[in-house]
């Protein structure tokens, strides 16, 4: 009876649900499911060709305890995050910055700065960053017109992962073109008040921009670290596939990859992949947690 009465409190609800289905059978079936099956397989030893066989905490604690590759490639993951974020969202803001002066063909200036995001993670483009920084490659042609010889960027295990970020920095359109929307919200009588007041260009920009854009800089930086942390095409590939010399470009997923797919130890890589993902989840927690302090948003209340 209650349920009777309740489908006729809500004569809408099956259609809401029939539209909702695609999305729920993608939820179950896409995320979920294979989230659950890879839980279980982290805790079993199984190599893809035999039933898996279940062994516990014995995946993590071999991790943990006596993996030296986990320990750098996680360090060195966590040394592209900390130099790629910043400056492409550094580089990124910079140039919205420089197209919401008013200039004319702005459509044609955000499109053509946001195609390196749509092809930044391609193999290709990876492949001509690599023969970019060969050692005979532009790069070091350009600094030899200057006198300069040019370091071994890819075949060094020094300088290998500097080529990685700039391709990470060079990826910088999404980030711009959501710095672009930010600024163009910004009231424009803050900036002609404050000119009355006497307050030039880089007073203006720490005094209104920076604060009104902070909301923009937070979603930006959550979305830079999650995708840093995820990176693997170009590590891939600029590493000719196996981490390059001395695994110069053994980043965290590359590991999990090789462990997968080369080893065929799939428990083990669903152990790393379990990791990986507490790993996101606290540096997005604690990003979250700091926003109260210092992400501001337009009627002067501070996140929360």
């Amino acid at each position: 009876m209650r349920t009777a009465r309740r489908q006729r409190a809500y004569p809408h609800n099956r259609t809401a649900y029939l539209f909702l289905l695609p999305w729920l059978i993608g939820l179950f079936c896409l995320t979920l499911g294979p989230m659950l099956g890879s839980l279980y397989l982290s805790l079993t030893k199984y190599n893809l060709l035999s039933a898996p066989e279940w062994i516990g905490f014995a995946n993590f604690k071999t991790i943990f305890t006596d993996d030296a590759t986990f320990t750098g490639s996680l360090k060195l993951t966590f040394k592209y995050v900390v130099l790629s974020v910043p400056l492409r969202l550094i580089f990124a803001l910079l140039v919205a910055i420089a197209l919401n002066k008013g200039i004319k063909a702005l459509g044609i200036y955000r499109t053509v700065y946001y195609i390196p995001s749509l092809l930044g993670g391609s193999v290709a483009i990876s492949i001509v960053w690599r023969q970019i920084f060969d050692t005979e490659g532009l790069i070091n042609g350009f600094l030899g017109w200057f006198g300069i010889d040019g370091p071994a960027w890819i075949a060094h295990p020094d300088y290998l992962i500097y080529p990685i970020v700039t391709l990470s920095i060079w990826q910088f359109g999404s980030a711009m073109v959501i710095f672009l929307a930010g600024l163009k919200q910004i009231p424009a009588d803050l900036y002609e008040a404050s000119q009355v007041d006497g307050a030039g260009k880089v007073r203006q920009f720490f005094k209104i921009s920076l604060p009104m854009l902070t909301p923009v800089i937070f979603f930006n930086l959550i979305m830079s670290i999650i995708n840093s942390f995820q990176a693997f095409t170009p590590a891939y590939v600029i590493g000719d596939g196996h981490g390059g010399p001395l695994d110069a470009s053994m980043f965290y997923t590359l590991y999990l990859y090789l462990k997968g797919f080369s080893y065929f130890d799939m428990g083990y890589a669903s152990a790393l992949a379990w990791i990986m993902l507490v790993i996101i989840a606290v540096f997005t927690g604690i990003i979250f947690a700091t926003s109260r302090f210092w992400v501001f948003y337009g009627d002067g209340k501070e996140g929360r």
